[in-house]
């Protein structure tokens, strides 16, 4: 059997025993972590999810924290008083090995859900399930947007960073300072042609402001 997940914006297919380093997630070595945005699971019958497949999840334990491959970025910009800049970065991953695949069940586990560095710690999906089942349908609803808004990074601290900014990062996916901190010069390209402000990350330092206030 094998699975598609997603972790960290990308998507993987993975099997039982495969070692994959995906983006740093808030976990120790040796500890035991589970997916749950499963987008496909294969084998003898094919599961597609609608996004994703209910009670699905890929369960793995962490090997280690590594950083990926240095990357250099040099800028050289020709003017009358031009500059240059090189910087170096080396991407924050987390190496884990697949353990198992549950076609269904993944909400009473009990494995700690896995979930990116600087967000919100992620708890056992089954001591989370009796407080969704006691709160009333109602109360889902008007509480939701302010659990979203609880978890994530005020991101107007960034410089030339406003509401209307902010809500596009959020619908793209980005809520915290550890992930842009985290931006390598594919995220930043990726960011700047689907945000159309190709090379305004760059110009404001969004990724240092970032670094600092992550770090607070």
């Amino acid at each position: 059997m094998f699975a598609v997940m997603k972790t960290g914006g990308k998507q993987y297919k993975v099997q039982s025993g495969d070692i994959l380093r995906v983006e740093k997630l808030a976990a120790d070595a040796g500890e035991k972590i589970q997916f749950n945005e499963i987008l496909m699971l294969g084998g003898d019958n094919v599961t597609v999810g609608a996004p994703l497949v209910a009670g699905a999840a890929v369960q793995a334990e962490v090997v280690d924290q590594i950083k990926g491959e240095k990357v250099i970025n040099f800028v050289k910009r020709r003017r009358k008083h031009s500059s240059k800049r090189t910087k170096g970065h080396r991407q924050k991953l987390t190496l884990v090995r697949v353990t198992e695949i549950l076609a269904s069940g993944a909400d009473k586990s009990g494995v700690k859900a896995a979930v990116g560095a600087g967000s919100v710690a992620g708890v056992a999906v089954a001591a989370a399930a009796p407080k969704k089942a006691s709160a009333p349908k109602a109360e889902k609803k008007a509480e939701a947007p302010k659990a979203a808004a609880a978890g994530a990074d005020d991101l107007k601290l960034l410089s030339g960073v406003g509401p209307a900014l902010e809500k596009k990062l959020q619908e793209a996916g980005v809520t915290s300072f550890a992930q842009i901190a985290a931006w390598t010069d594919a995220d930043v390209e990726e960011f700047g042609e689907k945000l159309s402000f190709k090379g305004r990350i760059e110009r404001e330092g969004w990724i240092e402001q970032a670094k600092e206030l992550a770090s607070k």
